[in-house]
């Protein structure tokens, strides 16, 4: 079974405190389900059609594990502590090759 891999991209930061507080709850959740941080910073350099965004790249070892930690209870209580209008970001959950 193919490695996944959650992508998260941030446009936008327009609470960093709420950021914060997000995160002081999503890492050890998403840890909690199997995940691995491989990347979580801005990038040392971006090409072509690319932004200078805050990336955050997590490996699950499939699809499912990382499905079902977005939906998992430590992560929808990160989720409510961001709130809606904390930042403006997609997630893209894809699977590896």
């Amino acid at each position: 079974m193919p490695k996944a891999y959650w992508i998260s991209a941030y446009q936008e930061v327009r609470n960093p405190d709420a950021l914060a507080a997000y995160a002081k709850l999503a890492g050890p959740a998403l840890a909690a389900a199997g995940g691995r941080f491989v990347v979580r910073g801005m990038p040392s350099a971006v090409k072509e059609a690319g932004l200078m965004q805050r990336t955050v790249i997590v490996e699950f070892d499939n699809i499912q594990a990382a499905l079902a930690a977005y939906d998992s209870p430590g992560y929808r209580e990160a989720l409510a502590a961001l709130g809606t209008d904390a930042v403006v970001r997609e997630i893209r959950i894809v699977e590896g090759v």
